[in-house]
């Protein structure tokens, strides 16, 4: 069944949930987010949604994981689809795959338009809005493909720019969308309850009376993404939920969790209140994390109700030397299927993890997931901290939080208020520094803002892009400061956090070969990987080693690592770092100097990080580097 025929078939007081998923950057991701799609399959969604990043850039990923979705987990799968500056060919290709794959769903996006006129894409002239996909997709499958379209509940903005946001001005383009045949709605994120029933009641009165809206939302997992996501997607935040994160808990990591999963909660019984039951779909942007939407599930008397409370389908395991048994084994269908890393023993009959079923939906299963406990919980949990790029890269949830893939996450007239016209070195290592100082609030590769302990290295950072060492990340080393502290601190209270130093760089082949190279050589405190745009690697560290720069010592649980340096996520990183060279050369026309200069740095320097494992001294990794 398409989406649109499982939503119409539901009885008049059934309500539903869909989640998204983002293919994972590394390999093990990608196998370790499958077995959290079997286990959120716990939680009954109506179906799965799968992002298509930025230019179609992780299309073969995307198709693989749909297909795998579709064939083997036997879940409802929603496919992504971008269609501004691709060529024509890679959309056919994905639509054909798709529906070979029996996969009914599309979600039909616009996604980012090229940054000039020089930089289209030749065959791809048919596509420049959302609309036009729709009425491809209709024209080529007729009704095989049942075809989703984005709204946005506080109004559609480009870039940073959103004094132009307007509801009302984003109407006609979404009548558009229906009228060429867009079956259901999905909205971006939001936190505004009041807005999203202004925009609901407008679609109402204006568009359609029973297409099917799914209110987007996205779990707060850390107070800082929390922020972040809200900025990039232009959502504004009540002060009655800002209210709701003061400072002293705005560190820890589980308090913000928690008082999150209250947040999302209040807002789906709040629609489906004041809606009389017209929404009841909620899709939740997963970030490829499973514990928070677990806790909202269950939580939730509104949610919870969709799940079976059958007793006899599941044994959570509370025995650390227990493996979870499972009294029902439903060999029709893998979608139920719990995997399990490591059989300790009594493995019953079976020869892998693969054979285990379980009975979907649980009760048990949720509660498990969301409270960590037993086999399930710790297989669900072990990933729940911080997961950006300095993450493990073995989560699911490793690298960006939004999924799309290198890409510029400001207007092309905003970025050029930023970093101007660079023509030499000297200008491009001007930016760095400004950044450095404040004076600049985004680069290419962060539009964060500096972090409070950056200031306890500005100095030494300075220094080194004035030298021409371009820095993107790094953190200053700390010997057991409390859990609380205002710049070191993080997680529950009670505990002590560590860091290692370490600084990310782009330098010249020269530089590298003939100054610093030697440095790190010298000195048996430093290690370092190193990469290039083509794809060259080295390191003075062991093979597929991997290094804790930051981690916590808390009561009652184990030693917590939440900034992680390895050779996969270095890998991964280093070609979209490079990329972010040619995104940024695309704000120029070609051949200009701004243009050549950024193409050379991307051809010819390295990308370094330097990890200092003295972590006790404080000046060891700036004065090695400076001296």
């Amino acid at each position: 069944m398409s989406i649109r025929e499982k939503i119409d078939s539901l009885k008049e007081d059934d309500v539903f949930i869909s989640l998204e998923f983002f293919p994972p950057k590394t390999e093990s991701g990608i196998r370790n987010l499958l077995a959290r799609m079997e286990r959120m399959s716990a939680m009954n969604p109506l179906f799965v949604t799968v992002t298509w990043g930025a230019g179609g850039s992780t299309a073969e990923k995307t198709l693989s994981l749909v297909q795998t979705c579709q064939r083997e987990m036997d879940l409802t799968t929603c496919m992504h689809l971008t269609c501004t500056n691709i060529d024509k060919s890679i959309i056919d290709d994905a639509l054909a795959k798709a529906k070979a794959a029996g996969v009914r769903n599309i979600l039909a996006l616009r996604g980012d338009p090229p940054r000039g006129e020089e930089y289209f894409v030749p065959n791809s002239a048919d596509f420049s809005h959302a609309v036009d996909l729709v009425k491809y997709i209709k024209k080529q499958y007729g009704d095989w493909f049942c075809v989703g379209v984005a709204a946005y509940p506080e109004g559609h903005c480009e870039g940073a720019d959103s004094a132009n946001q307007s509801v009302a001005k984003d109407l006609p383009y979404l009548k558009e969308k229906v009228d060429a045949g867009a079956d259901f709605i999905i909205t971006q994120l939001f936190y505004d309850v009041e807005k999203f029933l202004t925009f609901e009641q407008m679609v109402r009165n204006n568009i359609s009376k029973d297409i099917p809206i799914l209110p987007g939302l996205m779990p707060i997992n850390t107070y800082q993404l929390f922020h972040r996501a809200a900025k990039l997607s232009h959502a504004s935040i009540p002060r009655s939920i800002l209210d709701r994160f003061p400072e002293s808990i705005q560190n820890d990591d589980d308090k913000v969790k928690s008082v999150g999963v209250d947040i999302l909660k209040d807002i789906i019984h709040e629609i489906y209140s004041r809606t009389n039951g017209r929404i009841r779909g909620f899709h939740f942007y997963t970030l490829n994390l499973e514990k928070a939407i677990a806790q909202i599930v269950e939580k939730s008397s509104l949610l919870n109700g969709m799940i079976e409370n059958d007793d006899e389908d599941v044994i959570m395991d509370d025995d650390e030397d227990h493996i979870a048994t499972l009294k029902t084994a439903r060999s029709s269908s893998v979608s139920n299927r719990v995997l399990v890393d490591k059989l300790q023993r009594d493995p019953v009959d079976f020869q892998d993890a693969s054979d285990f079923k379980l009975q979907a939906p649980s009760k048990k299963a949720i509660l498990a997931i969301s409270s960590g406990e037993g086999t399930l919980g710790r297989d669900a949990t072990w990933d729940e901290f911080p997961n950006g790029r300095f993450g493990d890269s073995r989560s699911p949830a490793y690298g960006e939080i939004d999924g799309y893939g290198p890409s510029l996450k400001i207007a092309t007239e905003r970025a050029y208020e930023l970093w101007g016209y660079p023509v030499d070195l000297k200008d491009v290592s001007n930016v760095f520094v400004g950044y450095l100082e404040g004076k600049i609030d985004a680069l290419p590769w962060s539009e964060l803002g500096l972090s409070p302990e950056t200031a306890m290295i500005q100095e030494e950072l300075i220094q080194l892009n004035e030298r021409g060492y371009l820095s993107l990340a790094s953190q200053p080393a700390c010997d057991s400061a409390r859990s609380d502290d205002k710049i070191f601190g993080w997680g529950p209270k009670g505990g002590y956090v560590y860091q290692k130093a370490f600084v990310e760089l782009f330098v010249s082949r020269d530089a590298w070969l003939n100054t610093l190279k030697p440095k790190l050589l010298s000195n048996e405190k430093a290690g370092y990987y190193l990469g290039d745009s083509r794809g060259g690697f080295e390191s003075s560290l062991d093979t597929k080693s991997s290094n804790a720069v930051t981690w916590g010592v808390f009561p009652d649980r184990e030693i917590l690592q939440t900034t992680i340096i390895e050779e996969e996520s270095f890998k991964a990183w280093r070609d979209e770092a490079f990329s972010i060279w040619l995104e940024w050369a695309k704000l120029y026309k070609k051949n200009t100097p701004s243009y050549k200069l950024l193409q050379q740095i991307h051809d010819d320097y390295l990308l370094v990080t330097v990890v200092c494992h003295d972590y006790r001294n404080e000046t060891g990794l700036w004065d090695l580097l400076l001296e």
